[in-house]
This record gives C-alpha cells, structure tokens and sequence, in this order.
C-alpha cells in the first residue's frame, strides 16, 4: 500500500534504479549468522542474530535484535559513535526490541570488524550502506512496511551515528523519524569554525580513528595538509560540507528530535541550533533537548536520554497518540542535591517552543578590565577597575559608565573609549606561543586537577588578551544561548584571530567560572577590520548570581585552535554592550518536595508500629565505657548482611578508630560497604553483629549521643523559597533543642556562605547549596561529623571550597569522617585513612603512611619526551627534578619553589604536548594495590 503522507512528511521522488547495485549486492552473505538470546521475568526475550554482510565492495559486520514472535513491528537503526562499534550500542539495541522493535546495529566502516576506509559519512559509503541495511529490513517478515521495499524505520545514534541518522533522512525517504545525539551539521563548521583550525580535536579525531592511513586517501591529504598550515582552505571546507548533514538541509523533513551536549567543545550546541532551524523550515515536527555532558566528558543523561527517544518512536514509528515526547525544549540544569543519595540533582527546564540561541536579550554594559595577573592564578582575574556602572535588566542599552552616552567608536586608542579601556591593544606572541587555555579535549579530567592546584580550569596571559568587566549585577542571570558583542578589530598585519569567552567572576575576585570551558574562535580579514563586527560567543546555559560580574575576554591564542605563527598586534574596541539571552519562556521544573516534610510524619507512624511489635524482643543498652568518653569512635567486629541472604555480608567483621582531631577518609570502590557501615554509625541501620561506640556510649537508634554527630549522609532538602538561614532556623526548630545551641553563626563562618544567606536557595548555585547543606550538618557543633561523599556534583572550585571547609571544621579539635570517591581530594584534606573492600578493612592508618608525601605533579604527554626536554624541564627554576615516566610519555616533576601554573607555562613555551597536569597520584596508586591485594 501507498505510505501515508502527513502535514510534516514530505516525499522526496526516488531516483529510478537508485541502489539497484545494493540490492543484488545484498543477496551475497558472508558467513554464517550466529544467534544468541538474553531473556529474564520482566522483559521479552531478545534475540540477536549477528551477521557480515558483504555490501557496495566492504564487508560490514551487524547486529540484528528482535522479540516477541513473527508479528509486524517498526524497525530502528543505531549507529555507534566515531571511533567504536556496534558493541557500543548494543544495550540500547536490547531495550528497543524489548519494547517491541526490530532493531539494527552495524560497525561503520574502518571500525570493528567491518572493512574498507573512513570516508567520514560520505554520501556513496557509509551512507549507501545505511540505505542497504534498510533494503534488508524491508525483506524481513517481522518489520513493518508503508509500502513493498519500504520498511517504517527509524535511526538514531551518538556522534558519528547521529550524523548518519540526520544524512540518511536526507539521502533515504524511506526514514521515517530520527533521533540525532551530540552530533553535527556541519562537520567544516565544527572543525573549522569561522576559518579557524581546531587543530587538538582533529588530531583526535584521526587518531581516534586509528590514524591518517586508515581514511580515505583524499580525507588524509586534506587533514595533513591543513594541519602544517594551520589554516583551513576552501578545498578542505567543502569536502566536510559535502559529507556533512548540512549539505542535504531541504531533504531532512522527518520527526527529528535533537539531544546536544552542553559540555562540547567538539559539537557545541550551535550545531544543534543549525539542525532544528533546518528540520523546522521543511514543515517536520523538531524537539531539542540540551544535555548535561558531552564530548567533553560529564552526565551523559544515559537512561533519561534512551528513554526519550523510545517515547520518540513511539509516537512517530508505532504512531502511538498517547507517548509523552515531552517539550519542544529542554535543558537539563544542576541544583540541590538529591536526598537519597547525595548526588547532584539534576533538574529539567523547558518551554513549548525551542527558543533558539537569542532569545530574551539583555544588555550588559561592560568596562575595561586592568590585566594585574593571569586569569587562573587563584587570584583577581581583573585587579581593580574602580567604580563601575550598575548593570540593569531592562532590555536598554546601557551607558559605560555613570553618566552620559557612548561616544562614537574609535579605533586609534584615544578619546573617550580608551580612556575607559574600551580599546585595548594586545600581541598575538611569535609562534602562538604560551598559548591561553580554555577547554583541552579529550583531556578534561586531567586538566581540571589544576584546579585543585590553586590553577583553575582556564588560563589567559597578560599582554595577549583584551578584557571588558561588567559591574556587580543587582539580580541574578540566567544565560540561555550565545552573547553577543560589537567590536571594532584591527591588526598591524594580515588576519586577526581571535578567541571570546565569557568568564563568571565572583564578588571578591578571586573566583572566576568559564561556563562549560567554552570558547568561540574568530577570523576577521583586512576587509573586515575598522568596522564594527558582532562576534557570537559560546552559546551556554548558565546562572550568574547576583553581585557577580561578567567579564569578556578576547585572546590572540588558545590552546585548542591554530594561530599565526607570526607576531602581530591586535587592537580592539568595544562598540557596545554585551548582549545575554535569557530564553524568558524557558522554565524550571519545580524542586521535589523535601522528603521530611511528607516522611517524618509518616515515618513517625511507623516507627511507632515497630516499637510496639518489638518491645517485648528489644535488648538492654549496653552501659557507657567510661574509658573510651573521650574517643569519638570506636568500630569492633562490626557485620551486616545483605537483606534475605545467609552468608553474602555488606560488612563483616569491621573495626578500627578515631581520635579527636583527625580528618578521616573512608575509602573503597563501589560496594565495599562504606555507605551501610556510615548509615549504622547514625543509627539508621542496626548492626547484625559487633558494636559502635561513640565518645563511649553504644549506638542504638535513637541513642542520645548522637547529639553530638552531626551527619551529612542522606543529602539536604531545603525549602526553595525560603533564605538560607531561615532554612537552618526552621531544621533547627525541628529538632526541638533550644535555639542557643544551634551556633548558627559558627557553622556559617566555617561554611563561608557570607551575603549569600539572605538569599532565597532557589538562587544558589550547586556549591552553595552543598555548603548550606554543611552547615545544617554542622548546627550544635557537633564533636563528630559524617560526610558521605559531600563533593558530588561540585565543579573542582567547589571542591576546593568543600575541602577547605572540613579542615577549618577539625581545626577546633572536633572529628570529620568523609567517604568519598575523589582520591586526590581524599589525599589533600584527610589526616587518617580507612580502606575497605568487599565489606571488610583493609588498611587503617595516617594517609602518610599509606601514601608517603611530597610535592609532586604528574605531567602526562601526546608523544615521548626526550632526554635533552626532561633536562630544559630539570634546568627550570623552583624545579627540583624532572624524570620521565615508564613509559616515556609523561614527566614527574618535583617542585621547589616553583608554581603549578609558571610550571605548565614553562612546558608549553617548551612545546612539550601536554595532555594532563596534575599531582602525582601517590593515594590512587596505594588506593588499587590495596584493593587488588584485598581481592587476590
């Protein structure tokens, strides 16, 4: 029968004997096909049969998943991102066909077992072989056909799968939905952005692809060509355009919902905006939902992002009325921490409609900014711009300063504008080198130790950048989308590159936030010079509290991208405020309601209920060891099963103790029993076997000494409307102790919160909030207090604010137990360690024992480093040694007297490739002997 036509569906005419190669190639199977089976009590069985199919010359290894008998059902493709294979796919794969679909995956080509050469989606490969996976779908008894060859099928995928859904949609009219995730339109756009060559993340994505002999010939020539002159040509962009999404914009007229990353400095979400505009203008329906990680690590969203997609097919593959697509936006936000488990909460924000990049502009005026220091450093990114005018929010240009209008643009450094700093001269360094540094890719979590260094995650250098500051804002800001700017640019000689960012500077200073660690590159030619230029920055979704500035930085250099080579300098002038979007239709959800405010009354009822039936089994409290009324705790032979099990124990065995003063970490992977043993340390939990003593007294629920343990283990619920002291003063009245005992004022000096407190929560930031959620442990100044795993969903600054938090804690010769996964945190704030694994101790004592000391970084590289580069490194001053690792990528540094930042300034002048800096990882490595010897 005909394929039904919608509104939003729009038949594309089919090229007569189009893929007629494909067919006949199709019937040709290399090898046997092998089936297996995955079945348990809640889902269907699923069967998957993999097989090689020999096609358009290269022989391509697939997947095949069904369940549920020979009944007709839609079919889905997922492709497998850029440097995998169909096995990454493969769970995703088997909860599809549980849910009723017949579902393909595939290892493109050059990956996997698949043959042939990357030719990085090219229309006549990997995208005709997509097309032939569908001719074999549409021949099989159990998927669901619109038309004779015409399976209803859908395609989703990550990265490079994602790409090749949106090609196939363009190339295939026989695809009736996709669902793209963190992928790209326009893969020129993406590694060339405005004439700039992204040069570290093409380098990994050739390597990753296992090297330049491994693409298409053309492909390899255009990639080492652009690589050693740094400079993309018209050639290479048109060969990325022709293989990319863009190059079929009119044909993509299907269901498409778009998943971007925010974290992504590969595909950022201008790649997103691009895909929606495109599918919108052809008439299909278009959802964009922004992800919490991306490229370059965090939150992949995994189970919320798959089950989304599910509801996508659903609605548009089984035409299911009924399925919740969910909005036409979505952005996913952190706040609060979650109060069953303490990690970050994650919620959702959404409008009706996808706002796109510019919506709700506000204008922001900004001033120059003095260049005292290198942004990083840990100290005032600005130094001291004097009086600032107020940045307001209503919708108006603003005047520079106090009083009066701008006055016209000037380009020659006088008069008004450069009186404020409003044209600044800067130098792009002979070489492009020390270059700043914004996002590493592929290197995140190597970099962002820096921060833990007093570094931060982002480094500009005086003399090579241009900086403009706002005033302190009087409201909070939330950035949905890409600022933008009016610049004057001129350079003394040829092309001036440039790169924007924009930084979230604290009240004092001394902290600043480069959202997502995105930054925007910019070419501007002669042509273009002496005139006003808007510049799009890094589109983000961002608060900035109240009180902090925003500060707009444009440098000659950065660390991800190719500059000249040749020295120049850079003149630019602000011809305007910077503009943020604020996205005004996009709402937050609500905050769930704090589980206290439900569940004391009910818990309350039932814990009644329980004494009532037990009373008659309780057991006489064992009394006080007067001996042990100074020892904060004391664990002996402490076991706990696992509900319903005889001999498989959480904890068994347990024991160790801690004195007064100390800061201990409690370790051990996942599993090891480190929650279970904190939850019978509060009383929560009781014990199978053995004892806890604390300050001498045995722990029973309810026991009145644990009064003096404050505990931050199930995470806080806090009433968003409300300030964050009128919070703690309401936790407080609940617990039915006198106000005087609260030391309010205490706990917040040690938790650092300052003017913040008068705010309502629905205002704080992530760290703020795990602050308060510290101080509310800390109410009473408690003698001990337990902190399961407090760091998490904290960017490193917050960390470090956290850490210094349970040191000023124990200074007062109180006791901190903190049970986290960060070793490195572990290692610079804990005095004493306990290591469990498997529910039992494996090591107990003070962290220099188990680690040894010493100031050391580790410094880890691309390539090898040579003998005659580890002694430049050596020769540094305030360097004590330098020697290579085992493996000769990498150093071990030892500092003496030098800084970790004059450190990686030194190796990058050096052209060391850096791929990570960080300590020497002295826990880490105890950390796993310890653990691999407990699990011999």
């Amino acid at each position: 029968m005909e394929k039904p036509t919608s509104r939003w569906r729009r038949r594309l005419p089919r090229t007569p004997g189009r893929w007629a190669a494909v067919v006949a190639a199709l019937a040709v199977l290399v090898g046997a096909g092998t089936w297996t089976a995955t079945a348990d009590d809640s889902v269907p069985s699923v069967q998957r049969h993999d097989r090689m199919m020999s096609m358009n010359g290269v022989s391509v290894d697939t997947s095949y998943f069904t369940s549920g008998g020979t009944q007709r059902r839609p079919a889905v493709l997922i492709g497998h991102g850029f440097g995998g294979s169909k096995d990454d796919v493969r769970a995703q794969a088997e909860k599809l066909a549980a849910d009723g679909y017949a579902v393909m995956t595939w290892s493109a080509r050059g990956f996997g077992r698949t043959t042939g050469e990357i030719t990085l989606n090219a229309p006549d490969a990997e995208v005709k072989d997509v097309s032939a996976l569908i001719d074999w779908l549409a021949e099989r008894p159990e998927v669901e056909l619109d038309a004779k060859g015409d399976p209803r099928v859908g395609v989703t995928g990550a990265s490079y799968g994602g790409a090749v859904s949106l090609l196939a949609a363009g190339y295939d009219d026989r695809v009736d939905a996709i669902a793209p995730v963190i992928s790209y339109w326009n893969l020129a756009d993406a590694l060339f952005p405005d004439g700039v060559f992204k040069k570290l993340w093409a380098g990994i994505f050739v390597s990753s692809g296992g090297g330049c002999q491994k693409f298409q010939k053309e492909l390899c020539e255009m990639y080492e060509r652009v690589a050693v002159s740094g400079k993309p040509d018209a050639a290479a962009r048109a060969l990325l355009t022709e293989r990319s999404p863009a190059a079929v914009a009119d044909r993509i007229d299907v269901p498409a919902l778009i998943l971007q990353g925010q974290s992504d400095s590969l595909f950022p979400l201008g790649q997103a905006d691009a895909m929606a505009k495109a599918v919108k203008a052809n008439g299909a329906p278009v959802s964009v939902d922004w992800i919490s990680g991306g490229h370059d690590g965090g939150d992949d969203e995994g189970d919320r992002v798959e089950s989304r997609i599910g509801a996508w097919f659903d609605r548009y593959l089984k035409k299911d009325e009924g399925a919740d697509t969910g909005p036409g936006f979505r952005v996913t936000r952190t706040g609060g921490v979650d109060s069953t488990d303490g990690a970050a909460l994650k919620r959702g924000a959404s409008s009706d409609a996808y706002p796109g990049l510019t919506s709700g502009g506000r204008k922001i005026a900004l001033t120059g900014a003095a260049q005292e220091t290198a942004p990083g450093g840990g100290q005032d990114p600005a130094g001291d711009s004097g009086d600032r005018a107020p940045a307001t929010g209503d919708g108006r240009d603003e005047p520079a300063t106090g009083g009066g209008q701008d006055a016209p643009a000037t380009t020659g450094g006088s008069g008004r504008k450069a009186a404020e700093g409003l044209t600044q001269t800067f130098r792009n360094p002979a070489g492009a080198a020390p270059p700043s540094v914004s996002a590493v890719p592929g290197i995140g979590g190597g970099l962002s130790q820096l921060s833990s260094l007093g570094v931060g995650l982002s480094l500009d250098f005086p003399g090579q950048y241009a900086g403009f500051e706002s005033a302190p804002l009087d409201s909070a800001v939330h950035v949905t989308g890409s600022p933008t700017v009016r610049v004057n640019v001129k350079a003394d000689r040829g092309d001036a590159v440039l790169f924007g960012k924009v930084y979230d500077v604290s009240p004092d200073g001394r902290q600043q936030v480069l959202p997502s660690q995105l930054v925007s590159p910019y070419r501007i030619t002669p042509a273009g010079q002496g005139k006003p230029v808007e510049l799009t920055l890094p589109a983000v979704d961002h608060e900035i509290d109240a009180g902090h500035r925003l500060r707009l930085v444009l440098s000659a250099t950065d660390l991800g991208y190719a500059s000249p080579a040749e020295p120049a300098t850079y003149t630019v002038t602000l011809d305007g405020p910077l503009t943020v979007p604020t996205a005004p239709a996009v709402t937050t959800a609500a905050a769930a309601m704090p589980w206290w405010t439900w569940g004391l009354p009910a818990a309350a009822a039932v814990v009644a209920a329980v004494l009532l039936l037990t009373s008659r089994r309780r057991t006489a409290v064992p009394a006080p060891d007067p001996e042990l009324s100074g020892v904060p705790l004391r664990i002996t032979g402490l076991s706990k099963k696992y509900a319903g099990a005889t001999d498989r124990y959480a904890v068994r065995d347990l024991g160790f103790r801690v004195e007064k003063g100390q800061v201990l970490g409690l370790l051990g992977p996942n599993g090891a029993g480190k929650t279970t043993t904190l939850r019978m340390l509060m009383g929560l939990i009781t014990p199978d076997a053995g004892e806890i003593r604390v300050f001498g007294h045995a722990i029973r629920p309810g026991a009145p000494v644990l009064s003096r343990v404050g505990s931050f283990v199930e995470g806080a619920g806090f009433l968003p409307h409300l300030s964050g002291r009128s919070n703690l003063e309401l936790y407080w009245q609940a617990t039915g102790r006198p106000a005087a005992d609260a030391h309010i004022e205490e706990a917040l000096e040690i938790a650092g919160l300052g003017d913040a407190l008068a705010r309502a929560v629905r205002t704080y930031s992530q760290g703020m909030r795990q602050r308060l959620a510290i101080a509310q442990a800390m109410l009473g100044m408690p003698d001990l207090l337990i902190l399961d795993e407090p760091t998490n969903g904290l960017d490193p600054p917050q960390i470090r604010e956290m850490r210094d938090v349970m040191i000023r804690y124990a200074a007062g010769g109180r006791t901190v137990i903190v049970s986290s996964h960060l070793l490195s945190e572990v290692e610079q704030s804990c005095t004493h360690l306990v290591v469990m694994d498997r529910g039992q101790l494996v090591q107990a004592g003070p962290v220099a024992e188990i680690t040894g000391s010493g100031d050391m970084l580790l410094v880890t590289t691309d390539s090898e480093v040579t003998e005659p580069v580890v002694d430049k490194v050596a020769a540094l001053p305030g360097i004590g040694s330098a020697v290579r690792v085992d493996d000769g990528h990498g150093l071990l540094v030892r500092l003496d007297g030098a800084t970790a930042a004059r450190l990686v300034a030194e190796l990058v002048r050096l052209d060391v490739p850096v791929t990570g800096v960080g300590p020497h990882r002295r826990l880490e490595d105890a950390f796993l002997t310890l653990i691999s010897q407990g699990s011999a």
